[in-house]
C-alpha cells in the first residue's frame, strides 16, 4: 500500500465538530426519517404521486444517515479507518448516492408541487402514482449510474503512517478525478438546484400574485401566507444545505489537483470543505421536519397519536393526505 505524503493540514475540528455534528445528524435523521416512513407508508390511506416521492426521499435519506457510524468512528480517531477496504467502497458510495438521490428527488418534488399550484388542469393528468412512480424509479438508476465511478476512486490508502479512507481519491489521482467532480457538481448538483429555484420561485409568484388580485376571505388568505412561508422555507434551506457544500467541494478539488503544493492554499480548501459538510447532512433531517411543519394536519395528528400511545389508547390517526398545495407548502 504506497504511502503518500501530503501538506500538513489543522485537523483539530475533525475529532470534535464531524463525530459530534454526525452523531447528532444520525440519531434526528433516524427518529425522524424513520417516522415519516412510517406515517406515509402505515398509516396512510390514499396513496398520492407525493406519498411516493415522500416514501423515496424518506428511504434515501434515511440511507445516508445509516452509512455515517463508520465516518462517525474514523473522524473521531482523527481520521484512521479500520474497517478495510471494502467497506470504505461501500460507505463512500451509499453516501454519495443518497445525497444525489435527495437533491433529484427534492427537484422532483418541486415540479410535482408546480404542477398543482401553477398548471392545475395538466395536473390532474400528470400528478399520477404511475407517474411518480416512474420519476422516483428513474431517479434512484440515473443517481447510481452517476456515483459509480466512486467505486473506483474511492479506497484506503496510507497517508503519514496512516490508513486512511479517501473520501474522492488518493492525492496522485486529482487531476483524474477533477473531471468527474466536476461533472457531478454541475449534473448531480446544479441541474436538480436550477430546478428547485425555479420551481419554488414560480411557486410564490403565482400564489403573491394571486393573493394581490383575488378578494379573499381572511381564512383563505391566512393559508396562502402559510404556503409562500412555507415555500421559502424550503428553498432557503435547500440553498443553504447545498450551495455551499457543492462549491467549497469544487474549490476543493480544484486547489488540490491544480495546486498542491500551496499548502496554506490546501488547507484553507480543506477546512472550509470539512466545515460545510455537516450543513448538507442536515437536510436529511430538515426533510420530515419540513414536511410535518407544512402538513398542519398531518402533525397534529403525528402528535395526537403519539399522545394517545402515552395513554396506552388505541390510535386512529395520521392518515396522511398530501395532495393539497393549499394545505402544504412542501
Amino acid at each position: 500500500m504506497e504511502n503518500f505524503k501530503i501538506c500538513p493540514v489543522s485537523d483539530y475540528y475533525q475529532r470534535i465538530l464531524l463525530p459530534v455534528s454526525y452523531s447528532l445528524e444520525f440519531l434526528l435523521g433516524l427518529i425522524l426519517n424513520g417516522a415519516l416512513l412510517w406515517c406515509v407508508c402505515c398509516r396512510t390511506r390514499r396513496r398520492s404521486g407525493t406519498v411516493t416521492y415522500m416514501t423515496n426521499l424518506a428511504i434515501a435519506d434515511l440511507f445516508y444517515v445509516l452509512a455515517m457510524p463508520p465516518l462517525i468512528i474514523s473522524n473521531a480517531m482523527g481520521g484512521l479507518w479500520p474497517f478495510g477496504n471494502i467497506i470504505c467502497k461501500i460507505v463512500r458510495f451509499f453516501f454519495f448516492v443518497n445525497l444525489h438521490c435527495s437533491m433529484m428527488l427534492l427537484a422532483c418534488v418541486s415540479v410535482h408541487r408546480l404542477l398543482g399550484v401553477c398548471f392545475p388542469i395538466a395536473a390532474v393528468r400528470l400528478r399520477t402514482k404511475k407517474l411518480a412512480l416512474f420519476a422516483s424509479v428513474s431517479a434512484w438508476i440515473l443517481t447510481t449510474v452517476e456515483i459509480l465511478p466512486t467505486l473506483a476512486f474511492a479506497h484506503t490508502g496510507v497517508i503519514n503512517n496512516m490508513t486512511v479512507c479517501f473520501e474522492m481519491t488518493n492525492p496522485s489521482q486529482f487531476k483524474v478525478y477533477f473531471p468527474y467532480g466536476l461533472f457531478l457538481a454541475i449534473v448531480g448538483f446544479m441541474v436538480p438546484f436550477l430546478v428547485v429555484i425555479t420551481c419554488y420561485c414560480s411557486m410564490m409568484k403565482a400564489l403573491y400574485c394571486r393573493a394581490a388580485d383575488a378578494i379573499s376571505t381572511a381564512r383563505s388568505g391566512r393559508m396562502r401566507n402559510k404556503s409562500l412561508r412555507t415555500l421559502l422555507t424550503v428553498c432557503l434551506v435547500f440553498v443553504v444545505c447545498f450551495g455551499p457544500y457543492h462549491v467549497a467541494r469544487t474549490f476543493y478539488l480544484f486547489v488540490r489537483a491544480y495546486m498542491p503544493e500551496d499548502c496554506g492554499l490546501v488547507n484553507i480548501a480543506m477546512i472550509s470543505y470539512k466545515v460545510w459538510k455537516p450543513v448538507v447532512s442536515i437536510q436529511c433531517c430538515a426533510n420530515p421536519l419540513l414536511y410535518f411543519w407544512g402538513s398542519g394536519r398531518e402533525h397534529q395528528k403525528l402528535w395526537a397519536w403519539l399522545s394517545r400511545r402515552n395513554k396506552r389508547v388505541q390510535p386512529n390517526v395520521c392518515l396522511v393526505d398530501v395532495g393539497s398545495t393549499n394545505r402544504s407548502g412542501w
